[in-house]
């Protein structure tokens, strides 16, 4: 696995692309307003980045983080990402992306929903309970005591992936189940934000605080319906 690919280059996106550049891949970002939009980004990142359209994005990538807000899922292209694992870092803010049925009355996930959207790829939810300063303030490559972000998926292989690739760029991975089980990690559970924060519910005024796999495995596993 040797270059990263984004569908949405925002902040969750591009601290990921920092992160990865950092731990020497390539990466090819996009967005939904065209490459040209994306220069300074590029500029910022090196020789290793490179802009793209979503579906050149999609092609180029061996691992690809789709980062758009939910309510643009749709626009995800589905050909150039048959069969490859895809990190799935949305989450569903109803003042934002308006209202889904099936996720206001909890029969779906909105991993499930890009799944479905997705049905020959291999989606594995992943960074988005964490702050995206906290993100770039915590990784230890070389570290035994690291931070640890929770993933959910399907695919054994593809969470062994995203697990290597978390390694890399230096944080260890909790495995949270399936996608099903991935409102364990959403918006207002006890493993969004806080644990990172020091346990402060406003962790965006955090500067960000290591949160062992121990911690996030008891934040997960109390998280209720």
């Amino acid at each position: 696995m040797t270059t990263i690919a984004f569908i949405g280059s925002g902040h969750i996106g591009g601290t990921v692309a920092r992160l990865s550049i950092a731990a020497g891949y390539d990466v090819v970002l996009s967005n939904s307003r065209g490459p040209e939009t994306l220069k300074d980004l590029v500029d910022e990142l090196g020789p290793k980045a490179r802009a793209a359209t979503s579906a050149e994005a999609a092609a180029a990538g061996d691992l690809v983080v789709v980062s758009v807000p939910l309510k643009a899922y749709p626009d995800v292209p589905v050909e150039p990402l048959a069969g490859k694992p895809v990190i799935d870092t949305n989450n569903y803010y109803p003042d934002r992306d308006g209202h889904f049925s099936q996720l206001d009355d909890a029969s779906i996930t909105s991993s499930e929903l890009l799944q479905q959207h997705l049905p020959t790829s291999k989606v594995v939810k992943g960074f988005n309970n964490i702050y995206f300063k906290h993100l770039v303030a915590l990784p230890r490559p070389d570290a035994t005591d690291r931070t640890a972000l929770p993933i959910a998926g399907d695919d054994a292989a593809a969470k062994d992936t995203v697990t290597r690739f978390l390694d890399a760029i230096g944080y260890d991975a909790v495995d949270s189940g399936p996608l099903a089980d991935s409102w364990r990690l959403q918006p207002g559970t006890p493993v969004y934000g806080t644990p990172y924060a020091g346990g402060n519910p406003n962790f965006w005024e955090s500067p960000g605080v290591p949160a062992g796999s121990a911690a996030i495995q008891t934040a997960v596993d109390a998280a209720t319906r």
